[in-house]
């Protein structure tokens, strides 16, 4: 009998990694087909081409802006209702907005502003895929295989951006949209024989105990510091995403490069390097049996690949996208910052600040593009505003490792009080 619910359990295991992880592939499919579709779905929509970078801006901001609601909301619900009730509901409302996204041509001189809405949409839903995983793979896995099943959801989801890039090679910006809508639908019948994790149901049967607090996350002060350096040690990742990898043509343009970067390329190149550099941090994790040695690592490197993007990467398109692999390796420490996020606080919270703190990483892409956008504006130019910005970012996500806790092999059947 111990061998059967042994047998059982490792399948229980299995489904829920996988799960999780093809659940955080669609969830990054949607996530970056806007910076691939950017231009063709912009140009659809009559947006003249001296205005496409700040209206892309503009809706990558409601999207963010929809990320940052969507996190709190499925956080808190992940800690009151269930690790799953947030895998499903996540998934069934981004995919209904991406197929949504497909036909916002359809509202003429309206169509911009019905693009903003189901971004916000579609961020909201988006929001709740990573943390809800990660929590409940977190909470199955033993601690000394943790972080091995976490690196591999991150690393297979990291792959959804290839995936989106594929199709917007071969599909109309409309039909890659409706691609990932499709594909989160059908992913909904495979999470039917995914279980709950154990020690959250043992906390859900416990009396007394507050749940899916937000406000709890700042009610001490040790505990608040640990959820803000656990944000802002993620912030290098969606610069690099949000400012290097979309502006790619904008900035090679500035540089003067003769031919011009491709985004779509730009972030096939980024997204295999995030790919990775996923896999290797945390693997690296493991074999230092260190979180924080290799968030450590990973921004250091980052900040010298920021420097080969703007000195080597403007000599040949080649050197560019090269420049830019090396950047998605960099900031692949991805599954390294969420498993960090999830390890850091109690089960009672666990699923809020894992699932608040990365969409709050997201959601700093609109303070980050502002202040690219207005240091540009005001006579700083295109370069040199993403170098401030970039380099400034490093150096604050450097200081915030000083205030996480080191959590490598941590036992995570603990509460907040």
């Amino acid at each position: 009998m111990p061998e059967a619910q042994d047998s059982s359990t490792s399948r229980a295991v299995t489904l829920a990694v996988i799960v999780a992880a093809l659940g955080y592939l669609v969830d990054i499919y949607d996530l970056i087909l806007f910076s691939v579709v950017r231009i063709p779905s912009l140009t659809t929509l009559g947006v003249p081409e001296a205005e496409r970078v700040d209206v892309g801006v503009f809706l990558l901001n409601m999207q963010m802006l929809g990320m940052l609601v969507g996190g709190v909301l499925w956080g808190v619900l992940g800690d009151k209702r269930g690790r799953l009730s947030v895998l499903f509901g996540s998934i069934f409302i981004y995919s209904l907005a991406n197929i949504a996204n497909g036909f916002v041509d359809r509202f003429g001189a309206a169509s911009i502003d019905v693009y903003a809405v189901m971004r916000f949409v579609a961020g909201v839903g988006l929001a709740g895929e990573l943390g809800a995983g990660i929590t409940l793979v977190s909470e199955l896995v033993s601690k000394e295989k943790r972080g091995y099943a976490t690196t591999i959801v991150a690393g297979i989801g990291i792959c959804g951006a290839l995936l989106a890039v594929g199709v917007s090679k071969v599909a109309t910006w409309q039909q890659a949209y409706w691609v990932g809508g499709v594909l989160g639908l059908l992913l909904l019948g495979l999470r039917i024989g995914v279980v709950e994790s154990g020690i959250f149901s043992r906390v859900r049967q416990t009396a007394g105990v507050s749940r899916g607090n937000f406000m709890s996350l700042f009610a001490k002060p040790a505990r608040a510091r640990r959820y803000v350096s656990v944000v802002l040690t993620g912030l290098p990742i969606w610069f690099a995403v949000g400012i290097l990898v979309t502006l790619s043509r904008e900035l090679g343009q500035a540089m003067g490069m003769e031919a011009l970067p491709d985004p779509a390329n730009a972030v096939l190149a980024a997204y295999i390097g995030l790919a990775i550099g996923d896999f290797g941090s945390g693997f690296l994790s493991q074999l230092l049996k260190s979180r924080r040695r290799t968030i450590v690592l990973s921004i250091a490197l980052n900040l010298v690949a920021i420097g080969c993007y703007f000195t080597i990467g403007r000599t040949s398109l080649f050197a560019f996208y090269a420049s830019v692999l090396l950047l998605g390796i960099a900031n692949g420490y991805w599954a390294v910052f969420v498993t960090v996020a999830a390890e850091q606080f109690g089960t009672n919270l666990r699923a809020t600040a894992t699932t608040t703190a990365p969409n709050f990483v997201r959601g700093s892409l609109t303070v980050i593009s502002l202040a690219f956008i207005q240091l540009r504006d005001h006579g700083a130019g295109p370069i040199w505003s993403a170098v401030i910005v970039g380099g400034t970012v490093g150096v604050i996500s450097l200081l915030a490792v000083l205030g996480i806790d080191e959590t490598y092999g941590k036992d995570l059947d603990f509460l907040e009080d």
